[in-house]
């Protein structure tokens, strides 16, 4: 992904007016937008790392399920009375 924006000097023109040339034309081009929506991507998990964190959450499921058999926690699924 490289886009280029480039402005080329006229004659009669100064710094400011070719930095707002170029600034209109990155923002023409949707460069930012882009770059900036890759800034927090993520990578995918591997396998191994998906397993470990399923077979984590299965865990927690299981303790809760036997917390909440034992009375020591409420079950939320219930609603109250």
């Amino acid at each position: 992904m490289s886009i280029n924006a480039e402005v080329v000097k006229n004659n009669n023109e100064n710094n400011l007016a070719i930095l707002r040339r170029f600034t209109k034309r990155v923002q023409g081009a949707g460069v930012l937008p882009r770059v900036r929506s890759l800034r927090y991507a993520t990578r995918k998990l591997s396998p191994y790392v998906k397993q470990k964190k399923t077979l984590k959450a299965i865990a927690k499921r299981e303790h809760v399920q036997e917390q909440i058999k034992l009375g020591k926690l409420v079950d939320a699924s219930r609603g109250r009375k």
